[in-house]
């Protein structure tokens, strides 16, 4: 599969790109970008995967979490995707958390949606086998993180796919979108109105039927976020992995919001919980 280059510049000491190729999933041309730290020569490195929230493309957070410095010091690949399909003919609706920018990493089943809104398909099997292959990357060291939407995203696929990634952490994730309102306008959109089908793509009923044999889950939350009491509810997935014999490490973080201020003044701590388990440089 041909792999175009957007842009390519030097960032402390690797590679930072963004790339596009047509998705056989989404039947649309996607976007993505990577980092490639200094230490090519050493061998293939590791790679995280990082799911953005609601909105966001490709470039949110490429540009403003400050991910290069963090990925250049522990040898660590870094893969972040649009968050949707777009363009010409592809199904939208005027609404900021569904339709473009708000693919809920789900594969649609629902009409009009399930031609192309095939996420969970995309960021488990066609991204990874493609920019794995094509960037030298160890697949066997994998993990996997993001926000908001995003922080779903990470926790449900890895959650699912545990054979797949060795770590798995979220800042301010949507927990149990059964249960809240960006979760049950998405799953309901995407998936149709029979809620059982909306549980495989739940962070808190996951954990609770089949744990985390990966170790321990990171996740940070700001005390200030303006979403935290109505959509995320950290307390519930605390809650669920206590009751799977889980090690969540909740860090309740005091005076921050949703942004990517909160973002960038954590990332370099979850770059080195991500190293330690995935054994970055």
């Amino acid at each position: 599969m041909t792999i175009e280059t957007v842009a390519e510049n030097k960032c402390f000491g690797g590679i930072q790109g963004v790339y596009s190729h047509d998705s056989r999933e989404t039947g649309t041309p996607m976007r993505f970008s990577v980092y490639m730290p200094p230490r090519g020569l050493d061998g293939p490195p590791p790679v995280l995967y990082w799911l953005s929230g609601l909105t966001c493309t490709e470039e949110n957070f490429t540009v403003k979490a400050g991910a290069q410095r963090w990925a250049a010091e522990h040898g660590i690949a870094v893969v972040a995707p649009d968050t949707s399909p777009r363009g010409e003919g592809v199904p939208d609706e005027d609404s900021y958390d569904f339709g473009s920018g708000a693919g809920f990493y789900v594969d649609a089943t629902a009409e009009p949606w399930a031609a192309n809104y095939r996420m969970y398909s995309y960021i488990v099997e066609e991204l990874p086998a493609l920019v794995e292959a094509k960037f030298g990357l160890d697949g066997a060291r994998r993990g996997i993180f993001g926000h908001s939407m995003g922080g779903h995203g990470a926790l449900t696929i890895a959650l699912r796919n545990p054979d797949r990634y060795k770590s798995v952490s979220a800042f301010a994730p949507i927990v149990a979108p059964t249960r809240v309102p960006w979760g049950e306008k998405a799953l309901g959109g995407y998936l149709g109105h029979d809620r059982a089908a909306w549980e495989a793509h739940d962070a808190c009923l996951l954990v609770a039927r089949k744990g985390w044999p990966g170790g321990d889950i990171l996740v940070d939350q700001g005390d200030a976020d303006q979403f935290l009491t109505e959509q995320l509810k950290p307390e519930l997935f605390q809650e669920a992995c206590g009751t799977a014999g889980v090690d969540l490490q909740l860090r309740m973080q005091h005076g921050y919001d949703h942004s990517y201020f909160f973002i960038a003044s954590f990332l370099g701590e979850h770059f080195e919980w991500h190293a330690e388990r995935l054994g970055g440089a």
